[in-house]
């Protein structure tokens, strides 16, 4: 009898698979979608506060380019200001200051995108994240490119003088202001700080897998980390509902949209700084009009460079002491949920130091993103000057020793009180009883 065989048996073919796409283009495909995600993300807040601003109202088509401009300036890019009057005057004009709206919007999105193929899994090889995480940033810094071409425009200006005007016109030194991208310096800085929230994420991220070298990381880093993330977070939401307030109790709509879509946590994260005892030291022209709380402007509207911090706000308005109340719940909050999410019997001390390290860490770098430094002066035929009625200038700057001190003495104290509260809670790796 002759032996039959089912389609099943060995020697026959077996069933036909569909292939997607090779892992090398889907990998490039996820890097791209992570790239355009924050980007995207950071032109629609960037075109919203600046639309609030008043912005879509300037002359020549320009609102295309300054919407670019702010979010290299906010992905950590640089814009440079020039000014040309020919040869019968002088210009000077320089901006330092970054749209942390725009930077956290994208910096969110941008690692909530990243994370997404990872999300179901607990170690990732090392030469697979690195892989990841340079795709990514060579996509981004691609896009970051594209964005200095647009980035790009001039002005012309009044001087306020009809005949000066005049006379500019005529002897061909009509004095104009425009900006544009530092290219080499965009690209620099704007690989740095897509690097750097690449491995933030994966510091902060309890959903990023690490490589089996660095697992025994996660319990000592991950925890205070997301604590400072946490109290970051907290603090912006606290300031959008006080902006929500205000806007339908005092009205000023626009100018409302434009400090939540382009400076809300300029301002929050000062409020966290000036509440744990740190200062700024700053100045505002009086010409110069700024979207800040009237109490901020009326400190560094005065006479010279004054000092912001808990002292000089409580001199005009007493309500300022809330902030120190506001800093102790949110700090406490924060180290109570590092230390439940630390493992079991870590004594309070490692909390404590764990917890100061890491808000000094971050009232030091909360320093660094919110100093401003803006100035322009024009003369032109000897009307005006570089520093009068043609100028202005704006300088707030962080006393970054104090901000790191008062940091390190407030995480001390809340880590080793949220150590305390959580003893009761159980902690990762616990194992109940029967």
């Amino acid at each position: 009898m002759s032996q039959m065989r089912g389609p099943a048996s060995a020697g026959s073919p077996g069933p036909v698979r569909r292939r997607g796409a090779p892992p090398a283009v889907r990998f490039w495909a996820q890097a791209l979608g992570t790239a355009l995600a924050g980007i995207v993300t950071m032109i629609v807040v960037a075109a919203l506060g600046l639309w609030a601003a008043g912005a879509a109202d300037l002359p020549g088509g320009a609102f295309p380019s300054v919407v670019a401009a702010t979010v290299l300036v906010a992905a950590g890019g640089s814009v440079g200001l020039y000014g040309d009057v020919g040869g019968l005057a002088q210009a000077d004009a320089a901006l330092d200051v970054v749209p942390l709206s725009v930077t956290l919007a994208g910096a969110l999105v941008t690692a909530a995108v990243f994370l997404l193929p990872l999300r179901h899994r607990a170690v990732a090889g090392t030469r697979e994240l690195l892989g990841r995480i340079v795709r990514t940033a060579v996509c981004w810094l691609v896009l970051l490119l594209l964005l200095t071409l647009a980035a790009r425009h001039g002005f012309r200006i009044s001087v306020g003088n009809d005949l000066a005007d005049q006379l500019g016109a005529d002897l061909g030194a009509t004095p104009t202001v425009g900006f544009h991208a530092d290219v080499p310096a965009t690209l620099g800085f704007g690989l740095l700080w897509v690097l750097a929230l690449l491995v933030l994420t994966f510091v902060v991220s309890r959903r990023a897998p690490l490589s089996p070298q660095l697992l025994h990381f996660q319990s000592s880093v991950r925890p205070p980390a997301f604590a400072m993330l946490l109290t970051l977070l907290g603090y912006v939401v606290i300031g959008l509902v006080i902006a929500v307030v205000e806007l339908f109790t005092k009205g000023r709509p626009a100018e409302t949209f434009a400090v939540i879509f382009l400076g809300l946590p300029n301002l929050a994260w000062m409020a966290l700084g000036i509440g744990t005892g740190g200062a700024w030291v700053g100045h505002v022209d009086k010409g110069i009009k700024l979207p800040l709380p009237h109490i901020l402007d009326q400190v560094l509207r005065t006479h010279g460079k004054q000092t912001l911090d808990l002292g000089s706000l409580a001199e005009r308005d007493g309500r300022a002491w809330l902030l120190v109340a506001v800093a102790a719940v949110v700090l406490l909050v924060a180290a109570f949920t590092a230390a439940v999410r630390s493992p079991a019997r870590l004594p309070a001390w490692r909390h404590a130091v764990e917890m100061a390290v890491a808000l000094g860490l971050t009232l030091l770098v909360v320093g660094l993103l919110t100093r401003i430094s803006a100035h322009y002066g024009l003369s032109l035929l000897g009307i005006g000057d570089l520093g009068g009625d043609l100028g202005g200038e704006v300088t707030v700057d962080p006393q970054l020793l104090r901000l790191v001190g008062v940091g390190l003495a407030w995480g001390l104290v809340t880590g080793f009180l949220g150590s305390l509260a959580a003893r009761r809670v159980r902690h990762p790796g616990e194992v109940g009883e029967p």
